[in-house]
């Protein structure tokens, strides 16, 4: 994303938030083996952020 495009802090926050989660998901899956319920919940944060994203209109 272009640093002139201003994305709200609510966004931001969902947008790291789903990052963080990927990095735990992929954290347990090496650790521990897959759990599709955690990928499950993982695509469905990663589809709100993405709603969330594109629902903002931009500046």
């Amino acid at each position: 994303m272009p640093s002139s495009t201003k994305m709200p802090s609510s966004t931001k926050t969902m947008g790291v938030a789903t990052v963080g989660a990927l990095v735990a998901v992929t954290g347990y899956t090496v650790a521990l083996g897959s759990n599709g319920w955690l990928w499950f919940g993982w695509i469905v944060l990663g589809l709100i952020t993405a709603a969330v994203a594109l629902s903002n209109p931009s500046p």
